[in-house]
């Protein structure tokens, strides 16, 4: 008589193409989750099977705009990670449709399949922001734990790795520009956290490592202004650059133009954002809901930095002969 073996238990993770996405799939497929990405282009995230044995990592589509994906995304899994956001708006991609109409949607498809549900939010979200950004993630965090109570909130900062948006941006403007922008002095604090912790905290939440129904905030070891992390990614890139005051007036001047780009350099809603200091609150210190709380000890900023963004610097992995 053959003996029935236990299937692994089943995640969709809704975004996991994107850029924490990818390290969110990597730690559950090293615990042994079998785990469905959904995403839109499921043609365009082939390179995330290879984070898993043959068959584990399964990408499908599915779009937050549309309800019967959702659904049929999470037929039979045991718990939802919705990763999805968006920097700007795109088309009908928009903040609303996508932060707080497509947060609802996962919540209630994990609500109906009795799964367990981790949301990625952000440090700053806010009901009352003039950020749409911030008030959409607020309206998908409100929705997220009225369907699903027990539901976990992440809310990182600014997150650094190989693939980030922030250092990698920065220091391939630093290879062309003689000097930096530092919007509103450069005075905005930040508290960058590496994406794989943040991986970390996602599969540690979906075990039982977590409060249900508590938002965490998700911060790395140094609290760093905006000029201090464009200091740290010129000496690591050895290069020297200008750093030039941008008063918020003036950036948000530049930024109305530029967003009629297809991939704007700045946006009027992130010169709002840059207005507040964007790292964990004293309160979720004092509760225990960060980084420490779900046991994780957070990665330094110097032990990362280097591995990706040696490929600007003038001699590549080398450091150049130049160079203090």
């Amino acid at each position: 008589m053959t003996q029935s073996i236990d299937q692994p238990k089943l995640v969709t993770v809704f975004g996991g193409s994107g850029f924490v996405g990818r390290h969110v799939v990597r730690a559950l497929a090293k615990r042994g989750w079998r785990v469905r990405v959904a995403c839109r282009r499921p043609d365009l995230a082939g390179h995330l099977r290879p984070l898993g044995t043959v068959g584990q990592v399964t990408p499908v589509q599915a779009n937050l705009r549309y309800r019967w994906s959702v659904d049929r995304a999470m037929e039979d899994a045991d718990a939802a990670i919705n990763l999805v956001g968006i920097p700007f708006n795109t088309g009908a991609q928009t903040f609303d449709a996508v932060q707080a109409f497509g947060a609802r949607a996962v919540a209630e498809a994990a609500r109906a399949a009795g799964a367990i549900l981790v949301h990625m939010s952000a440090i700053g979200a806010d009901a009352d922001s003039a950020s749409a950004y911030a008030r959409t993630k607020a309206e998908g965090e409100a929705a997220a734990l009225e369907t699903v109570p027990g539901a976990v909130i992440m809310r990182p900062s600014v997150l650094f790795g190989p693939e980030d948006d922030f250092f990698n941006r920065f220091a391939d403007m630093a290879r062309l520009s003689p000097a930096l922008p530092l919007i509103g002095g450069g005075k905005t604090k930040l508290q960058p956290v590496y994406v794989g912790d943040v991986a970390e905290a996602f599969a540690r939440a979906l075990e039982g490592g977590a409060t249900p129904g508590a938002i965490y905030e998700i911060g790395g070891p140094e609290v760093l202004t905006f000029k201090e992390c464009m200091q740290r990614m010129l000496k690591v890139t050895d290069r020297e650059r200008m750093l030039v005051d941008l008063p918020f007036p003036i950036a948000a001047a530049i930024a109305s133009v530029s967003r009629i780009l297809p991939k704007p350099p700045i946006t009027p809603d992130q010169v709002i954002l840059l207005k507040q200091d964007n790292i964990v609150s004293a309160e979720a210190k004092a509760e225990n809901r960060t980084l420490a709380g779900l046991g994780i000890q957070a990665t330094a900023l110097d032990a990362i930095l280097p591995s990706y963004l040696w490929r600007f610097r003038v001699a590549g992995q080398y450091t150049h002969p130049d160079a203090a």
